[in-house]
């Protein structure tokens, strides 16, 4: 009997690699398969903002610059916010934040752009307030900040394509051979069917995903796959890759080892 396969999508660094080390602690056999890359575009936020918002841990490297995104033409000045309320998205990118040395004001008991807009909207009518992310933002978190008041500018820090490389999890699912996939985006949806397309195994691929256990990390990243032709199995009960990665396992092991 084979082990229990599953496929992980997260940006090829520590991420990756501490994707890898949690399938393999649930007994579990990881097939990481990047599908994000980090093109940065070497922006800046603004400077003069009452609120801050970043989403990422990326993010955060890059206004702070370090991080192997560093641009080769010399180091990046760090960015200072001021007097700005920062806002992180969720529990990484605030402890990343903290770990850069900025001071973290909020944090959403919902990890989510809903759930930020929920936590702001109260208080932002009237205020600039800077979002600093990638160029494949939710919408979700402007159109509700904008309706409840807030001044909005959105910085693109950097630029989410799909690695050439990617794929190989495709090719697991066409055989038959993938028992489980986490998907923590609705990108990382996209340029998986991308890179099906690409090997000439979209159907085949596709088809493969029903008789494995699809997780997905929030309701926006179901619509996108359900939309798509996907089937979701589990939407994480909260918005993190570990409880993701756990709860797809976990749903997994059960009909893995009937």
């Amino acid at each position: 009997m084979r082990d229990l396969t599953v496929a992980v999508f997260r940006p090829d660094d520590e991420r990756l690699e501490d994707a890898v080390e949690l399938i393999e602690s649930l007994g579990a056999t990881p097939v990481p398969d990047p599908m994000l890359a980090v093109e940065p575009t070497d922006a800046r936020p603004r400077t003069d903002a009452d609120y801050v918002i970043l989403t990422s841990k990326t993010g955060v490297e890059l206004v702070a610059g370090e991080g192997t995104n560093a641009p080769t033409d010399g180091e990046r000045k760090r960015w200072e916010p001021g007097d700005a309320t920062i806002c992180a998205i969720g529990p990484k990118t605030a402890d990343s934040l903290e770990v850069a040395g900025y001071d973290v004001d909020i944090v959403p008991e919902e990890y989510t752009s809903s759930g930020l807009v929920a936590e702001l909207e109260d208080e932002v009518d009237g205020a600039r307030v800077e979002v600093a992310r990638s160029d494949h933002g939710s919408p979700v978190l402007l159109e509700g900040l904008e309706a409840a008041g807030a001044y909005l500018h959105e910085t693109i820090l950097y630029r989410l394509v799909r690695p050439p490389e990617s794929g190989e999890s495709v090719a697991l699912a066409a055989a038959g051979e993938l028992d489980a996939a986490c998907f923590t985006s609705s990108l990382t949806v996209k340029h998986w069917l991308e890179a099906a397309e690409a090997r000439g195994l979209r159907e085949e691929a596709v088809a493969g995903l029903e008789d494995a256990m699809v997780g997905v990390i929030g309701e926006p990243t179901a619509e996108t796959a359900r939309a798509h032709g996907l089937e979701v199995d589990l939407v994480a009960s909260e918005a993190t890759f570990e409880t993701l990665a756990c709860e797809t396992v976990e749903a997994a092991a059960p009909t893995y080892h009937e």
